[in-house]
């Protein structure tokens, strides 16, 4: 038998024995010694843990424990060390992981008193013992611990108001231990044993969330009567407070790959009717009707504000909300481009929808109710609702204006959705974008659409910043004390949605194949490569989505520059004043530091827009160059008085005594060294003004971000557009800092003679 031949039959062996091989199931520590993968969280001390068990073993680094976990299931590390209680609660909410019986080191839970409260050690004690004896302790091992599932619900505990406090300090971050539920209160194991221990002592709870660090320093100091958060009992606490019994046994464990069982598809939520939503997770549009109707009739859901419709499909199909609440004329173009979805109850409610305008313009308002009535009368209207509404067209008609009395500026939101609004080819199409477009060559205007959040409607209509709103805006009693309303022009009725598999009897919706748009969905067994390329067609290529790419970055781009030159000169002045001996400027600085470091960007720009700037008619872009530079020169200021202040003061008194002026002597010898200082943390801040820019949608800016928010609203691409304009960021990031760093160089000596020493070894 030749080696040719061997080398053949050797390979079908190998071929064979993988064909039939299986992963071996760990069911021991002893399984993991021989130099396995760990994966194990970064920040943490489960690294020594490992290291101290396991010598030779190899270890992967992630961000959290939930990262290590699903590493583990999908086969890229061995398993994952941490504290039980956690990996139990991780194990039983997703298949394929489970957590080793055997433990690397013990540990034991107790709640802490301070060193002479003795009655209240007692009675923490009494209350485990009677926990214990009649089964309840059973009970929360069970609803904290459940081997499949979600925990709990969090039992209901009355307390009299009028009984004295006993405050228990927690650091609710670790479920299931404790931590903040979708009703955004403070729950878990450690909050239920605390719950009976008040009602004990007959007093009612109030449980204090705090950081981890600070429990036992509020512990002694008296700012609490207890603590507890999944804290283990130590020789070197227990020399400073007082511990109760053990309450629960923990330690260090290990989770790994269950490689025996298969992960079935997801049972659902069982779903039956709207009165099943009362303790769901329920998403709605920031400022919608649907958000006032959510609130009100399901109390004690959780109610989950998106700011557009392209986050609350996002939330929704990512399992972050159970149901969500959409228009019932949108739903043809969502569901057609999300098949997983489905109607829970159709036309909960119907309102009619009209167009907004100030209470102070009847004028206009008084001609629009005349122009709808015309359209009504002439056919135009029917035929809009034919094309938009039932036929699903997105091509708008040919309208002519005389554009001679001025500009209508109409708020709009760009991403509401079909029939509505939606950008198509760079342009606003729509129901609305037509009945506004024609008002305006009815009135003789010239359309201008200001594309807002929907949640920033109201205020603008109300500082006149826009005339008129035809952004399927819903009539209200709340929203008629702020601004008046047109006679309807459309009746719209409010659905609620969910996945399909979470609902027991899905209401399909007929015709939701969406005409004229060309995109490329199902991407079934698509390798990653056609993925990516249906992707960057859908995003990128079709209807020239790209332009508004192009646009938004020139955007981000004009305001960050402009805005930082703005900053710069502000700053220099505002240093100058903050330097010098008149208590009048030197207070007058330090207070505008202050105030502009202490607003958030966000509040500031508001402000600006909508108040400072109420009665002016500026471009918003100006209104954000103004914000950020005013942000900007608040820590430009700071900079410079730092590195003028680490300027030995002995070159200003020589340079004097040499016969410089002042200005002289700041001008070329005091700044040119401080430059040196102040460049690489001003690169720093310039940076993050250029990430802060991407909020400035909020005032009907299309930037980088917002220009990402309108191809999601037309494609339902959930990471695309993210993942483009978070490259664009990079590489802007990227290439200012090397901007930066090539001026840093020109006046750093040194960095200059580093450089041409490079240049002259290559």
């Amino acid at each position: 038998m030749n080696n040719y031949q061997k080398l053949l039959i050797l390979s079908f062996i190998l071929v064979f024995w993988g064909c039939g091989h299986k992963e071996m199931q760990i069911t021991s520590l002893e399984m993991l010694k021989g130099g396995k993968t760990f994966a194990v969280p970064t920040g943490t001390v489960a690294d020594q843990f490992v290291l101290k068990k396991f010598p030779d073993a190899k270890l992967e680094y992630y961000n959290s424990v939930f990262d290590c976990s699903m590493a583990v299931k999908d086969g890229k590390a061995d398993a994952v060390i941490y504290d039980l209680p956690i990996l139990k609660n991780i194990a039983a909410k997703n298949e394929g992981l489970i957590v080793l019986d055997e433990l690397l080191f013990d540990d034991q839970y107790g709640f802490a008193v301070r060193m002479g409260d003795t009655a209240l050690k007692r009675a923490m004690d009494d209350v485990l013992v009677q926990l214990k004896s009649d089964g309840t302790y059973d009970d929360m091992l069970k609803r904290w611990f459940p081997s499949k599932g979600r925990v709990g619900p969090m039992p209901e505990f009355k307390f009299n108001p009028e009984n004295d406090v006993l405050k228990f300090g927690t650091a609710a971050v670790t479920e299931p231990m404790s931590f903040v539920d979708s009703n955004k209160q403070v729950t878990g194991f450690d909050v239920e044993y605390a719950c009976y221990i008040a009602k004990k002592l007959g007093k009612k709870i109030e449980v204090v969330d705090m950081e981890f660090g600070a429990l036992l320093p509020a512990l002694i100091s008296g700012k609490v009567d207890m603590i507890g958060a999944g804290l283990s009992i130590t020789g070197e606490r227990a020399k400073k407070v007082l511990f109760s019994q053990c309450y629960y046994p923990s330690g260090i464990a290990a989770a790994v790959k269950d490689y025996g069982q298969k992960s079935p598809e997801p049972a659902g939520l069982k779903i039956k009717t709207l009165d099943d939503l009362k303790n769901k997770r329920i998403g709605v549009l920031l400022g919608s009707i649907h958000d006032a109707y959510a609130t009100k009739e399901f109390p004690g859901a959780a109610i989950f504000q998106y700011p557009n419709i392209s986050d609350l499909l996002f939330g929704l199909n990512s399992d972050k909300v159970d149901v969500a609440f959409f228009d019932h004329t949108s739903l043809k173009d969502i569901l057609s481009k999300n098949p997983k979805l489905a109607i829970l109850s159709k036309n909960v409610f119907t309102v009619p929808i009209a167009a907004g305008f100030n209470k102070e313009n009847d004028k206009l308002r008084t001609r629009f109710n005349t122009f709808l009535k015309e359209i009504r009368s002439d056919g135009t209207y029917l035929d809009m609702v034919d094309r938009w509404m039932n036929k699903g067209l997105t091509k708008m008609p040919g309208i002519k204006s005389a554009k001679t009395n001025g500009l209508l500026k109409v708020g709009v939101v760009s991403d509401i959705g079909m029939p509505f609004t939606i950008m198509k080819d760079g342009k606003l199409v729509g129901f609305d974008i037509e009945l506004a477009t024609r008002f305006a060559a009815y009135a003789g205007l010239e359309f201008v659409p200001v594309d807002l959040p929907f949640g920033s409607l109201l205020a603008s209509i109300s500082t006149n910043k826009i005339d008129l709103i035809t952004s399927s805006l819903m009539i209200t009693p709340e929203r008629k004390k702020q601004i008046d309303f047109s006679e309807p022009y459309y009746e719209s009725g409010v659905s609620v949605v969910a996945k399909t598999i979470n609902i027991v009897n899905p209401i399909e919706m007929e015709g939701t194949q969406v005409k004229e748009t060309g995109n490329k969905t199902g991407t079934g067994n698509q390798s990653f490569f056609q993925v990516v390329t249906t992707s960057f067609y859908n995003n990128i290529i079709l209807e020239n989505r790209y332009l508004h790419i192009v646009e938004g970055l020139k955007v981000t781009v004009l305001i960050s520059i402009l805005a930082a030159i703005l900053g710069t000169l502000i700053g220099g002045l505002v240093c100058y004043m903050r330097m010098s001996k008149r208590k009048l400027l030197s207070g007058s600085a330090k207070a505008y530091i202050s105030l502009l470091r202490g607003i958030p960007v966000l509040v500031l720009l508001m402000i600006i827009y909508y108040v400072a700037f109420a009665s002016v008619n500026i471009n918003p872009v100006i209104v954000a160059i103004i914000a950020f530079g005013l942000n900007f020169g608040a820590y430009v200021s700071e900079m410079f008085r730092t590195g003028i202040e680490s300027i030995d003061k002995g070159q200003k008194e020589a340079a004097i005594a040499g016969g410089f002026s002042k200005v002289q002597t700041f001008l070329y010898i005091i700044f040119p060294q401080a430059l040196r200082y102040i460049l690489p943390v001003y690169k720093g801040e310039f940076i993050s003004l250029l990430k802060m820019t991407s909020i400035v949608g909020y005032i009907a800016v299309v930037d980088l971000t917002k220009a990402g928010d309108i191809i999601r609203s037309r494609t339902f691409d959930a990471f695309f557009p993210l993942i483009m304009v978070a490259v664009l960021y990079l590489f802007l990031a990227w290439l200012m800092t090397w901007a930066l760093g090539r001026i840093e160089i020109s006046v750093d000596p040194r960095k200059k003679q580093i450089k041409k020493m490079k240049e002259e070894t290559r």
